[in-house]
């Protein structure tokens, strides 16, 4: 069974930095995507940035573009989020998801929760003004 483990929210001023890390285990079949959603209380659950394991190709939500850095390390099967520049409007439960060859669903696009197949449980970014 696939299990991703966040870690890395916490509490910050708005202009500080923080770095979310997501830990992949239980799976050694190919994965398509990885991606960071997330979601504050009364919005939908958005996608922030996403990466596509084979080559590194990324795409991130436009209110991110500049702030945010997805990255993963192959090696120890991990995926991460630099967040600079924090905002207010950034605070969120944010997510780690991936979407791998066996997890049955369809492709919706790095930004629909819907393309993503196993989730981890959410670390909280909170961002104060």
């Amino acid at each position: 069974q696939v299990r991703l483990v966040e870690s890395g929210g916490g509490s910050v001023q708005a202009g500080g930095s923080l770095t979310l890390s997501c830990a992949v285990s239980g799976y050694t079949g190919r994965t398509y995507y990885m991606g960071w959603l997330r979601q504050a209380p009364g919005k939908e659950r958005e996608g922030v940035a996403t990466i596509y394991t084979d080559n590194g190709a990324t795409y991130y939500v436009d209110s991110v573009k500049g702030r945010f850095t997805i990255s993963q390390d192959n090696a120890k099967r991990t995926l991460y989020l630099r967040m600079n520049s924090l905002k207010p409007e950034d605070a969120a439960m944010y997510y780690c998801a991936v979407k791998t060859a066996g997890d049955g669903g369809g492709w919706y696009g790095p930004s629909s929760p819907l393309s993503y197949g196993y989730w981890g449980q959410g670390t909280q970014v909170t961002v104060s003004s």
